[in-house]
């Protein structure tokens, strides 16, 4: 945890908090925090600045806040991600999320498993959770937002003309002869299939509205590694 962040509910007053549970435990557990200590710590949706703490105990912790700094630029991307393996989807939330996506759709496709739908790891709470935890790594605040569409074909033809609208839109397609363009200015908007791949008709409707297909070289890569490896390729 490089940033502790901090939610409306945890302020008492204009400038005081009390804290307690997960990150309650990493300041005693990790910081060693006690009476004088100042910590970074950040405000959801909001600034970055500094806690100093006034009293800790194995029950709660209060700290003065004094936030007065930006926190870092969002990465300029809009992520289009068909729903993976729910542990898999964990990860990948906190590592987007620490990189900057402030824009995410799981969405249905062929090739993803109809059970993963029923995973407790879509729930709002759960993916929040794995939200804060990223942007705790990353000493970030902004808060992602993340929407689910369970029907490709009609997200396809309804919404996605909108959302890639003024922007540069890609696709992940391994059979693509074009490689994946390096630090691209401007928005972009990526597509990333399931293991495996989007089939052709996918891929054949993301094409006519636009994307352009790219390939991420000769290696089969899983779905947690190419995402990380192509956001840093494109920023």
């Amino acid at each position: 945890m490089n940033l502790i962040l901090l939610f409306e509910s945890d302020f008492t007053g204009n400038k005081r908090a009390v804290l307690t549970g997960r990150r309650l435990a990493h300041m005693t557990d990790v910081h060693k925090a006690k009476p004088g200590d100042t910590l970074r710590v950040g405000i959801v949706n909001g600034l970055v600045g500094t806690g100093t703490v006034l009293s800790i105990d194995a029950a709660s912790c209060e700290m003065e806040v004094a936030c007065a700094d930006a926190p870092p630029a969002p990465l300029p991307c809009t992520l289009l991600l068909a729903l993976p393996r729910p542990k898999v989807l964990r990860r990948l939330i906190e590592c987007v999320a620490a990189m900057g996506v402030k824009k995410i759709y799981i969405m249905e496709t062929w090739r993803v498993e109809k059970s993963f739908w029923e995973s407790p790891f879509l729930k709002e709470e759960v993916l929040k959770e794995h939200c804060v935890l990223g942007l705790e790594q990353s000493r970030d605040t902004m808060m992602p937002e993340i929407t689910i569409r369970r029907r490709f074909k009609p997200f396809v033809e309804d919404e996605i003309p909108e959302i890639i609208k003024n922007t540069r839109a890609l696709v992940a397609h391994p059979p693509a002869e074009d490689p994946c363009p390096r630090k691209v200015e401007g928005l972009v908007t990526l597509a990333i299939g399931p293991e495996g791949g989007f089939i052709p008709f996918e891929a054949d409707l993301l094409k006519k509205l636009g994307f352009e297909e790219v390939n991420f070289g000769k290696r089969v890569l899983r779905v947690e590694h190419i995402v990380p490896a192509m956001l840093g390729r494109l920023f």
